[in-house]
């Protein structure tokens, strides 16, 4: 069904804590184990984390390692998942941190959105980067040093983020074509040298939201599905379209400052 597994042997590890959005972990990571990714839920207490669907209750999450056992050397992506609860619980983390540096230090695939990137910026990581988030952290995350683009999905070096659950089509695309790449994955040569500015409204996504059931496991995993078989058809197009030039390409990264 979704072509060759380009994630088979693959160990991607999900940090995660309670309160984490539970489309935003469950689809990323139904998507990963379709093209054969070895996927670990990592967190900070063993047994189970709770997940939310918006200010839901959205049942649990079971834990398949604790963070002070987990080492970034065995794995070969991360992937942060959102909700506003479970990354201000992780970049309160010390551990978690230190996790997250790691897989940066080494230029190992890194896959956030929503609320996530506020761990890359308490980790120390986002002066000089460019990446988006949910809209209303626009602030946070150019106070950290960063460049935010009120885009789908944005694409700087090692690092894929996206706004949110809108956008977790591009996103789970996006995602599933970097943790292919081999680490250390270069820097490019462009870089964004500003920010959209703010939004003078809110996305209307969240008061809609609300009205609606929490989505089922097999809406998340029709979801999932979905973005994986948008990975296989791109890259066939990929295959039959010849390169084109680099300074074409939409993708953002930055290099850094000697």
């Amino acid at each position: 069904m979704f072509g060759r597994k380009t994630l088979k042997g693959r160990r991607v590890a999900v940090l995660a804590a309670d309160g984490v959005e539970k489309i935003e972990l469950a689809a990323p990571v139904a998507a990963l184990r379709a093209q054969g990714a070895d996927v670990e839920i990592v967190s900070l207490h063993p047994g189970s984390i709770r997940a939310v669907n918006l200010h839901e209750a959205a049942g649990t999450i079971a834990i398949d390692r604790v963070l002070a056992e987990a080492d970034a050397q065995h794995y070969d992506g991360l992937l942060i998942p959102g909700g506003y609860i479970n990354p201000d619980l992780l970049r309160q983390s010390a551990q978690a941190r230190r996790f997250v540096h790691a897989f940066d230090v080494a230029r190992k695939p890194i896959a956030t959105l929503c609320h996530g990137p506020w761990v890359l910026a308490s980790a120390n990581l986002t002066r000089g980067r460019t990446l988006t988030s949910w809209p209303g952290m626009r602030d946070d995350m150019v106070n950290a040093g960063a460049n935010w683009l009120d885009r789908e999905v944005v694409r700087d070096g090692n690092w894929v983020t996206s706004r949110g659950p809108q956008d977790m089509q591009p996103f789970v695309q996006a995602m599933c074509e970097l943790f292919a790449l081999d680490a250390p994955i270069p820097y490019g040569a462009a870089r964004a040298a500003w920010s959209d500015p703010q939004r003078r409204e809110p996305p209307p996504l969240v008061p809609a939201a609300m009205a609606i059931p929490r989505p089922s496991v097999r809406a998340l995993l029709g979801l999932a599905v979905l973005g994986a078989g948008v990975v296989v058809a791109a890259r066939r197009r990929q295959a039959a379209t010849p390169p084109r030039p680099a300074t074409t390409t939409t993708a953002l990264s930055y290099k850094p400052a000697a």
